[in-house]
């Protein structure tokens, strides 16, 4: 699969989230062998070395891969960061990955978003990142990025999106500023299967549930990052791709919305004041 993308961020890649060992690696030679070139990971997530092993011996060449890795709060220090990026990379296998992002915005930490975007932005001068972008970052969170970074472009804000927390107020200030959402746990944990609208829409387009739920992230522009570790579901994700959702499909996903209530991800320690 070439990478089709939303401005310069695929629009579907492989998350790994809680993947790690010899599931990760089994993730991602399964999701390379039906066609994914876009593989996101993280320093917090442990697995960056066995995603970087899978690569190597893939053979795919790298200019058809797009890497995402994420920088964990305990390296948001100025020297710090880039040390541990260069770390990352190492792990990865790589020269330079393609996107790294802050994974959390971590306003109460020590390390203030100034030097910790900075110093992303010296990776970035470096080589070592090929594009910058956030994470879990609010309204508030995307207009201090915007200040900090200046002329360098925020190539998406990745946030916890799907059917029961839209996230509107985010999605249409980032709209209006022209920065790309992406959305992680589109599939709100394996909600959408067993819900009797996702149900009904899939059942009209012959399809899953899990892929209306991408359809419908994917029809507002917003990249996808899914994971599975089985090898049919990671294929059949893919089919979201051509699914097109009505307007009243769209309307009634809108109705499944239920706030904060829903949010899955929301670490008291990293996570900031939600809009």
């Amino acid at each position: 699969m070439s990478i089709d993308k939303f401005g310069s961020v695929p629009k579907f890649g492989l998350g790994t989230f809680r993947l790690k060992d010899q599931v990760v690696m089994d993730s991602v030679r399964d999701a390379l062998d039906v066609g994914y070139r876009a593989i996101d990971t993280a320093q917090g997530y442990g697995n960056e070395a066995e995603i970087g092993e899978v690569l190597a011996e893939s053979g795919i060449h790298r200019d058809e891969l797009f890497i995402t890795t994420k920088i964990k709060p305990d390296n948001y220090g100025r020297s710090s960061l880039v040390a541990s990026l260069q770390d990352s990379v190492e792990k990865l296998g790589v020269e330079s990955v393609d996107l790294t992002l802050i994974h959390w915005p971590a306003p109460n930490g020590p390390v203030k978003p100034e030097e910790y975007l900075k110093a992303l932005a010296d990776g970035l001068d470096q080589g070592l990142t090929r594009q910058i972008g956030v994470s879990n970052f609010n309204i508030e969170g995307l207009k201090q990025a915007r200040a900090i970074l200046g002329d360098v472009p925020i190539a998406t804000n990745q946030v916890e999106i799907h059917p029961y927390l839209q996230n509107r107020r985010l999605a249409e200030f980032a709209r209006g500023e022209g920065i790309h959402l992406t959305s992680y746990m589109t599939l709100a944990v394996g909600k959408v299967m067993d819900d009797p609208v996702m149900q009904d829409i899939a059942r009209a387009h012959r399809a899953t549930p899990a892929q209306v739920a991408l359809a419908w992230a994917l029809a507002q522009e917003y990249s996808v990052i899914p994971s599975s570790t089985k090898r049919k579901n990671l294929q059949s994700n893919l089919g979201a791709l051509t699914l097109r959702l009505t307007d009243e499909d769209m309307e009634r996903i809108a109705g499944l919305e239920q706030g904060e209530s829903a949010r899955i991800a929301n670490p008291e320690s990293a996570r900031p004041v939600w809009d």
